[in-house]
């Protein structure tokens, strides 16, 4: 195994004290907003590892390069054959003191066309305005380390109408008058949002269309007066009465202060809020629209960077091909703790497998005196689940491995080695080192890897 170093991602929402304290960070390192901290094989941000050379020195190497060097033996055969010389997943730890963009990811024919696109017309893959950064599909998975706040997937129609007609907004009542009318036979007053339909919505029934013409109107309205936005959110909060409405209305509120006017955060009111305790988890399919609100957690998803901005963010926006990729079906948030994907859940540790080829997330714990609460929990909520898969073995032991000690510190002992890992430290372990055995007194870990 070894060490692996993180690639630090400050952006202007990161928290001023999350990622810092969990990584030991002072001076220069720990000075202001720290968002994200990768641990990659992407080719545009590489991971860092430690490896020995021949005459006994250490040496730093990209993982893109040692990957390369001998694919077999870091990502294995198998997975070298399916994914090509490549870590398949992106593992990160996350912070968000502030609200980020409302996004979505591209399947992969989007990413694809959208890449090669972006090359014939020459935008550099460092380009601010870049959007497909590279190729591939990007689904996602979170699980909290912390309280975590997210908005995700578009929700039922009467949830968003109960929010939307609350507000004086023109815009908000243009959004109703979608939900409600748009797009009656005769009816060209959305015309310009049917324009920009996908070609799949030929086929759309229209209450899909209509949460389409909706969510256009919010992403594409021009700036409205700040205090104006904010005034008329809180008066509408302070006449919804289910917690569910009351916590949209907190996150479109948090998201109207972050980024005055911006009236893409109407389109917070049309989506699932979420809130998860630590160990819960929420799984983002391609297309699906998300915008995380506040909190700490881990992130793991394919190996991509592609992210399609339609507002609430100072980076580039891209509502054109955010709008052709927008999965506009309103579903429940999909948690992989759930009996539709499942998880397993033992004394001390919970595995996340969101039913995807690239990537499966294990958060455990080590102390010899007493169970994880966390697992005491998660058991209670998933008690059905629970009783069919608790106890059944299903470690990820063939493929690469990103160990990251969370808490406390853990011993990680594969075939050829042993390490001690205190908080903030991190190894990879590669295909080649077979099974790994975590142990302890008192620590708390993530383990991110492919499902093979």
């Amino acid at each position: 195994m070894y060490t692996i170093h993180p690639v630090p991602k400050r952006y202007a929402w990161g928290s001023r004290s999350s990622l810092q304290r969990m990584f030991h960070l002072d001076g220069a390192d720990a000075q202001g907003p720290l968002a994200e901290m990768w641990f990659s094989g992407h080719a545009q941000s590489p991971s860092m590892l430690d490896m020995p050379s021949a005459d006994g020195t250490t040496r730093m190497i990209a993982l893109t390069d040692a990957i390369a060097q001998d694919p077999d033996g870091m990502v294995g055969a198998r997975g070298a054959n399916e994914f090509g010389p490549v870590l398949p997943f992106l593992f990160k730890t996350i912070a968000a003191d502030e609200p980020l963009s409302l996004q979505v990811h591209p399947v992969g024919f989007q990413a694809r066309a959208g890449f090669n696109i972006e090359n014939r017309q020459g935008i550099a893959l460092d380009a601010p305005e870049r959007s497909f950064k590279d190729m591939n599909a990007k689904s996602e998975m979170v699980v909290a380390l912390e309280p975590f706040l997210a908005s995700v997937g578009f929700a039922s129609h009467s949830f968003a109408l109960r929010n939307l007609q609350l507000l004086r907004s023109p815009i908000a009542q243009r959004m109703v008058d979608a939900f409600a009318s748009g797009g009656r036979h005769g009816d060209d007053s959305f015309a310009d949002a049917d324009m920009m339909m996908p070609v799949a919505a030929t086929v759309w029934p229209e209450s899909r269309k209509r949460i389409f013409r909706a969510f256009h109107t919010a992403v594409t309205a021009p700036a409205s007066d700040p205090d104006a936005l904010i005034d008329d959110i809180n008066t509408a909060a302070a006449h919804a009465t289910h917690s569910r409405n009351i916590m949209a209305f907190d996150f479109a509120l948090r998201a109207a202060r972050a980024f005055p006017g911006d009236t893409s955060v109407l389109a917070l009111l049309m989506m699932n809020p979420v809130r998860l305790e630590e160990g819960e988890s929420v799984f983002l399919p391609t297309g699906v629209p998300h915008a995380y609100i506040y909190g700490t957690g881990a992130e793991i998803m394919t190996n991509s960077d592609n992210v399609l901005r339609a507002g609430m963010t100072v980076k580039h926006k891209d509502i054109v091909n955010l709008l052709q990729c927008v999965d506009c079906r309103p579903t429940s948030p999909v948690n992989p703790s759930d009996a539709r994907l499942g998880a397993l859940l033992m004394r001390d540790v919970v595995f996340y497998k969101p039913g995807v080829s690239e990537y499966v997330l294990a958060y455990g714990h080590v102390d010899d005196t007493r169970a994880w609460p966390i697992v005491e929990r998660l058991a209670v909520r998933y008690d059905a689940l629970v009783q069919q898969m608790r106890g059944r073995a299903a470690v990820p032991h063939a493929g690469p491995r990103v160990l990251l000690c969370t808490q406390g510190e853990v011993v990680c002992t594969t075939q050829t080695d042993t390490r001690t890992l205190r908080q903030g430290e991190a190894v990879f372990i590669p295909a080649s080192d077979g099974g790994v055995r975590i142990s302890g007194t008192s620590g708390s870990y993530l383990m991110a890897s492919t499902p093979f």
